[in-house]
């Protein structure tokens, strides 16, 4: 059996999300993402009572290219704070995340905003 854990974030709409990262699997190229990507899944609730499944996908040419511009591939553990950083923007951007953020893509731009708040080069 494992164990999750629940962990909470404040989004600025005034939500407060608890949320856990359930898994991470290869994602064929669909309506969510024009290319092959990695299917990052976090089970979401901010009500308690309602938990849904929300997807991050993280497309392979978008890993490569920041790859190509800076000199050195993505670390594992540097793609999954970039996730887990666009979730966070959703929360704080999206007034319903359940209707409107159950798939998400990061593109590029994105990628490198995130990791260049974490100070990741």
């Amino acid at each position: 059996m494992t164990i999750r854990r629940l962990k909470t974030y404040t989004g600025s709409q005034g939500y407060v999300y608890q949320y856990y990262f359930v898994g991470k699997r290869p994602a064929p190229a669909s309506d969510a993402h024009e290319s092959e990507a990695n299917e990052y899944i976090f089970d979401v609730t901010s009500d308690r009572k309602l938990t849904y499944a929300v997807s991050i996908f993280l497309p392979h040419p978008v890993v490569a290219a920041w790859g190509e511009s800076h000199g050195r591939p993505l670390a594992d553990s540097e793609q999954y704070a970039a996730v887990k950083m666009r979730l966070f923007r959703a929360f704080d951007e999206l007034e319903g995340m359940q209707a409107q953020g159950r798939q998400l893509t990061i593109d590029l731009h994105a990628l490198e905003e995130s990791l260049a708040s974490l100070g990741v080069e």
